[in-house]
């Protein structure tokens, strides 16, 4: 067969007329997409999954462990380092620079994006215009996208194997050159976060790819031999490097991760069931979206029609079946439920350009058309509400915010009347982009601690230069506190006076007091400089985030002249 075929409704659509119009989409379809992971991207300060990977990437550099990485001067084997190596080159060119090291993984999600869009297009057969603009305008994509985070790298990759490893399927011929760069992909997505991606994204493909879609393996058996051969080769090999040189510490890691799999952060297997609440703006189409699907199923129909749907509940079923559940690992449902949405779309677009309408089509759509329009309507009240009240964005601003989103309401309420789902999916990506370029900056304030002062002040002080940072033995040290303070911190017993003297001249991180920590006598026999009280909570006091585990004093040290 030639690919997953489709109605042919769906590439006569008018999108496809003429060369200025295809030419025109893909530029609009590029601003979008630079917008969505690169502007405005250094306003929310680290969080704890890019400090960990900056701080490796950070070692990498001083230290030159590139193929045994550490975190904070200890063993870092839990994640492979393609991601670090990465951030670790940009690092050396452009040190703590957290924007430059968020735009890699924004690189990662255009990567993911153009893969997305060959897979709607070569595969599927739909206009790939519409999901691709959904898949951006979805709350969970959007983020990781936006953070310098290990998710991006190895979902883009995969996304990539998945696209070649379809065309090499489902078309005729050997096809070794789909095998090839599906394998290789699927090898580089090991190699950035080990087997999650092949287990959350790759086998809830192949699954619905073997109940949806007639295939033959005559004459390709070649070919998948050398995708597995690639796979391993590339994604495995500094598993085994490791395994040489480290191979117990590797065994220890491996235990470790196991055991916080099945028991860290353990929730029950219904956790997800909010899970089209990831897609944020869309949660109520991708609900619609399943039930559509399922309602236009219809035995003249190819089984290939629900491949979308079977992969994202395949993806949903193996992802609760995991102990260990975060929101963050649902971005692989995102990816079929954002073309499984397209989908619906180029069904309202093909039934609304025939005579007769059914009910049921017009229904469903000028649903989720009147739901977008009253919940843009009321984004100038939340305006109000939780910036101009409280001073944070001056009246005549929100005024010109409101103005814009009522034109983007009103302009959905005509889409709704005229039956236009494509004008619909536009003025979405639109408030996207404005609101991450314009709002984004004014919304900081709300997330970000106005009255942070962070320890990394402490970076530049010539005073502290060449100095070692301990911190108590007894307490949680936060891996922040690590990347902000862009030093190790090691912990020790700080009531052990033997071995701090042993350590003198040092910088010592207490919660409170130094003297809560370290004897009086031994206070006594030294110089302390008390340097300042640092407060790196990202969020404001008063949210249930801010934490005293954020707050420490850093004083000096010294042996008596």
């Amino acid at each position: 067969m030639d690919a997953i075929p489709t109605r042919a409704a769906y590439l006569s659509e008018p999108a496809y007329r003429t060369p200025l119009e295809r030419t025109l989409r893909m530029l609009l379809l590029c601003v979008v997409v630079a917008i969505t992971f690169f502007a405005n991207n250094r306003l929310i300060a680290p969080d704890i999954m890019e400090s960990r990977n900056l701080i490796t990437a950070r070692e990498m550099v001083e230290k030159g462990n590139y193929l045994i990485p550490t975190m904070n001067d200890k063993l870092r084997l839990e994640k492979p380092p393609l991601p670090t190596w990465v951030a670790a080159s940009i690092e050396s060119v452009s040190p703590g620079d957290v924007a430059l090291q968020r735009a890699a993984a924004g690189l990662m999600g255009v990567l993911l994006v153009v893969f997305f869009y060959l897979f709607a297009l070569k595969v599927m057969r739909i206009d790939p215009l519409l999901p691709t603009l959904i898949l951006c305008t979805c709350y969970n994509f959007v983020l990781m996208g936006r953070t310098a985070s290990w998710d991006i790298y190895c979902h883009a990759f995969m996304t990539g194997s998945i696209y070649f490893s379809a065309r090499a399927l489902t078309e005729r011929g050997h096809k070794l050159w789909a095998f090839f760069w599906a394998g290789l992909l699927m090898g580089l997505s090991i190699l950035s976060k080990g087997p999650v991606s092949l287990f959350a994204l790759y086998l809830p493909f192949i699954i619905a790819m073997l109940l949806c879609v007639p295939m033959t393996m005559r004459g390709k058996w070649l070919g998948l031999s050398l995708m597995i051969v690639m796979a391993v080769g590339v994604g495995c090999w500094w598993y085994a490097y490791v395994h040489m040189v480290r191979g117990d510490e590797l065994a220890a890691m491996a235990a470790q991760e196991t055991g916080s799999w099945m028991g860290r952060n353990v929730r029950p297997w219904w956790y997800y069931w909010s899970f089209f609440l990831e897609t944020g703006i869309w949660a109520v189409m991708l609900i619609t979206s399943i039930i559509m699907i399922g309602f236009h199923y219809r035995p003249w129909r190819r089984r290939e029609y629900l491949v979308p749907l079977v992969w994202m509940l395949a993806a949903l079923v193996l992802l609760s079946c995991m102990p260990e559940k975060k929101t963050r690992y649902l971005l692989p449902v995102i990816i079929p439920a954002s073309m499984l949405m397209g989908q619906l779309v180029q069904e309202w677009r093909s039934a609304f350009s025939k005579k007769y309408v059914p009910m049921v089509e017009k229904v469903s759509f000028r649903l989720n058309c009147w739901l977008l329009a009253l919940a843009v309507a009321a984004l100038p009240v939340a305006g109000w509400i939780f910036l101009s009240s409280r001073g944070l964005m001056p009246v005549w601003q929100l005024v010109l915010f409101g103005i814009f989103f009522l034109l983007v309401a009103v302009g959905l309420g005509i889409s709704a009347v005229r039956l236009r789902p494509g004008n619909m999916v536009w003025l979405v990506a639109i408030l996207f982009c404005v609101a991450e370029i314009f709002a984004l900056p004014k919304v900081m304030p709300l997330i970000n601690n106005p009255e942070m002062k962070s320890i990394s002040a402490t970076a530049t002080m010539p005073e502290l230069k060449g100095l070692p940072f301990y911190a108590p033995d007894d307490e949680e040290l936060r891996i922040e506190m690590v990347y902000a303070a862009r030093r190790s911190i090691h912990q020790i017993d700080l009531s052990d006076t033997a071995s701090l003297r042993r350590r003198l001249p040092a910088v010592v991180l207490t919660h409170g007091g130094t003297a809560e920590k370290v004897p009086a006598a031994f206070l006594q026999t030294v110089d302390t400089v008390h340097v300042g009280t640092y407060d790196d909570n990202r969020r404001p006091k008063g949210t249930r985030r801010y934490s005293p585990r954020f707050i420490y004093n850093v004083t000096v040290l010294r042996e008596k002249q």
